[in-house]
């Protein structure tokens, strides 16, 4: 099941549950309120597309959790997964813009799968960790990587606004252990690779995340990025795809 956020004309922000060409209207949020639906249907063509989720406590990052891109950052692996946080502030949607601070140097894009929390958890067992989630989205950790270098931590490489695209849809109904990961920038391939080449699987990083945090609904998970990650540009449009859920799409803004 794909659970989208969505906005029509003059209209505050739904959810609705994604149906060919239509959203079937939930009767609220579905973290809180399950899937009712209040038998409303909107055209996918006349709504605009969210970030499904906004974290009201936390985006966790996972770095350096695939072996070929701990090779091209000159990195090494280490046992337990790098984690690091980004602001609910940096979060964006499907075609808004990352928009691009004057005088910080190379920005990267990261395509990642993102994990959606769907209830309070604390100290989660790995044979547990489906138990505690929501569904899977798209997302794409933009990095400044000239200041992630000078700084030595990651918080303001990592936490400028809209550097958290995430969407379109949350899928509510996928094995997120085998599943292609792709991004492209104006068309051009950067990154493929799949889920079943992390480090640190999914059930390993829900347990570690879980022994230091308290995940709250609506909390999102980063898996971490693959091999090709490279530069991106004013003018650009990035797009990360996810077999089974879909298309991130996002155009690039230098602010001036």
């Amino acid at each position: 099941m794909k659970i989208a956020r969505f906005s029509t004309e003059g209209e505050d922000p739904r959810y609705g549950i994604l149906d060919e060409r239509a959203l079937v209207v939930l009767a609220g949020d579905p973290m809180y309120q399950g899937f009712e639906t209040t038998g409303e249907r909107v055209p996918l063509s006349d709504a605009k597309l969210l970030a499904p989720v906004i974290p009201r406590s936390k985006v966790i990052g996972v770095g350096l959790n695939y072996a070929e891109h701990v090779s091209e950052m000159d990195e090494r692996s280490a046992d337990d997964p790098v984690v690091f946080l980004k602001p609910n502030t940096s979060v964006i949607g499907p075609e808004d813009p990352i928009r691009l601070p004057a005088d910080i140097g190379r920005v990267d894009h990261e395509g990642e799968l993102a994990i959606v929390i769907g209830s309070l958890a604390k100290n989660v067992a790995k044979e547990d960790f489906a138990s505690v989630i929501l569904g899977y989205t798209v997302a794409n950790d933009v990095t400044a990587r000239d200041l992630q270098a000078r700084d030595g931590q990651w918080a303001r490489a990592k936490g400028f606004d809209t550097f958290c695209p995430l969407g379109p849809v949350i899928e509510t109904e996928i094995d997120p252990s085998d599943i292609r990961i792709e991004t492209r920038v104006d068309g051009d391939l950067r990154q493929a690779a799949s889920t079943n080449e992390m480090v640190h699987d999914i059930p390993t990083l829900i347990e570690f995340i879980s022994s230091i945090w308290t995940l709250l609904p609506g909390d999102v998970i980063l898996t971490g990025t693959p091999a090709g990650v490279g530069a991106i540009r004013d003018g650009e449009v990035v797009e990360v795809t996810i077999s089974g859920i879909g298309s991130l799409r996002n155009p690039v803004i230098a602010r001036h």
